[in-house]
C-alpha cells in the first residue's frame, strides 16, 4: 500500500471537522497519552507545553484547558467519542490514540484496555481499521526488533566509513549525515498513514547511535532514550506535537486514505521533524566530540537554541523534503525502520 502521493479529495467527498470536533480528537489522543499513569513530569511538562502551543497558533483553541481537563479528569473518554459523528473522524480519533499509546515502543495493558474500550465506544469496524490495526502492528514490532541491536541508517543516509586508525569524521561529514536524516524525517511527516510519523523516532534513535559510533562511542538504546528525553524530546509528546499541527492545520481531514489539499499545501506548515531531528542531530555531535560532559539543563538550553535555525533551514529545504516524501512508499519506510537499504 503505497503511503504516497497526496492526491486532492473530491470536493464532494471531503470531511469538514469543525472546532469542536477537532478537539473530541485531541481529547482522545491526551486521554490515550495518560492512559497508563507512568508518564514521566519532564513528559507531563513537554504534553502541556505543546497544548499551549498548539492553542496559540490555532488562535486560542482551548488546548491548555483540554490538557487540564484531562490531567483533572473532568472530561471522559464517552463525550469525546460522543462529539465525532462521521465515521472517518471515529476512525481517525482511534489511530492517533493507537499511535499516541505505542509512540514509545511498548503498549503497557491498561494502554491496551484503554484501546480496547475505546474502540467498543467508536464502534468500529471493517477494513479501514483492520488494515491500519495490520500496518501500524507491523511498524511496531519491526522498531521494536531493530532497537534492540540499534542498526545503522539506510545506506542513504550514512556517514562515510572511516578506516581503523584514521581520523574520525569531519564535521562536514557528520552534517551530511544529520541533514539527510533530517530530510527523511521531514518527508515521512508529509506522509498521509497516521502511523507513518512512528517511524520518525527508531530513525532518530539510529541517528545518535551512528554520531556516537563516529567518535568512537558505543551506544545501547537504552542510553540513546535517555539521551533524547533530556534534551527535551519526550517521544509520546513529539508524536502528539506532530498530529495536532496536522489536524489544527486541517491537514488531516482524511477520505479513503487521502489527505485534503495537495503536497504543497500539506508541507508549508509541516515538516517540523525535520528541525527536530536536525536539531538532535547537532546536539549530539556537541556531545559526544566534547566527552559527554553536558548535564540535562546544558543539554535542553543548547537543543532549543539549535532548534531556532533548523526551523530556518527546514524552510530552505522544502522543496528536498517534498521531494524525498514523493519516493516513500510503506515497503521502503518499514525497511528503513528494519535497519535495511530503502530501496
Amino acid at each position: 500500500m503505497c503511503l504516497y502521493p497526496f492526491q486532492p479529495t473530491p470536493k464532494s467527498r471531503q470531511k469538514t471537522m469543525n472546532t469542536q470536533e477537532q478537539q473530541a480528537i485531541l481529547t482522545i489522543a491526551l486521554l490515550a497519552a495518560f492512559a497508563d499513569g507512568s508518564k514521566a513530569d519532564t513528559e507531563r511538562e513537554a504534553i502541556k507545553n505543546i497544548a499551549d502551543s498548539l492553542g496559540h497558533e490555532a488562535g486560542g483553541a482551548g488546548m491548555a484547558q483540554l490538557y487540564q481537563d484531562v490531567l483533572l479528569k473532568r472530561v471522559s473518554m464517552p463525550s469525546a467519542v460522543q462529539a465525532l459523528a462521521d465515521p472517518s473522524h471515529k476512525q481517525l480519533a482511534y489511530e492517533m490514540a493507537v499511535c499516541v499509546c505505542d509512540a514509545d515502543g511498548r503498549k503497557s495493558p491498561a494502554e491496551a484496555a484503554f484501546l480496547a474500550d475505546l474502540k467498543r465506544q467508536l464502534a468500529l469496524v471493517g477494513a479501514d481499521t483492520e488494515r491500519f490495526e495490520q500496518e501500524e502492528a507491523a511498524l511496531v514490532e519491526a522498531s521494536s526488533a531493530t532497537l534492540a541491536v540499534v542498526a545503522p541508517l539506510p545506506a542513504a543516509a550514512t556517514a562515510p566509513s572511516t578506516p581503523p586508525g584514521a581520523a574520525g569524521p569531519s564535521d562536514a561529514e557528520l552534517d551530511k549525515l544529520i541533514l539527510n536524516a533530517s530530510l527523511l524525517n521531514g518527508a515521512l511527516e508529509l506522509l498521509p498513514q497516521s502511523w507513518a510519523s512512528m517511524a520518525i523516532i527508531p530513525l532518530q534513535v539510529r541517528l545518535v547511535y551512528n554520531i556516537g559510533q563516529a567518535h568512537g562511542v558505543a551506544l545501547d538504546q537504552g542510553h540513546i532514550r535517555e539521551f533524547i528525553a533530556a534534551a527535551g524530546v519526550g517521544m509520546t509528546s513529539q508524536y502528539i506535537e506532530q498530529f495536532g499541527r496536522k489536524l489544527l492545520g486541517g491537514l488531516l481531514g482524511k477520505v479513503a486514505g487521502r489527505m485534503v489539499g495537495g503536497v504543497g499545501r500539506a508541507a508549508t506548515g509541516m515538516a517540523f521533524s525535520f528541525a527536530t531531528t536536525y536539531a538532535l542531530g547537532q546536539l549530539a555531535k556537541r556531545y559526544y566530540a566534547g566527552g559527554r560532559v553536558m548535564n540535562t539543563a546544558l543539554l535542553q538550553e543548547t537543543f532549543q537554541s539549535l532548534l531556532a535555525p533548523a526551523k530556518q533551514l527546514q524552510t530552505q529545504y522544502l522543496p528536498q523534503i517534498q521531494q524525498t516524501a514523493s519516493t516513500l512508499d510503506a515497503g521502503k519506510v518499514m525497511a528503513m525502520v528494519r535497519g535495511g537499504p530503502a530501496a
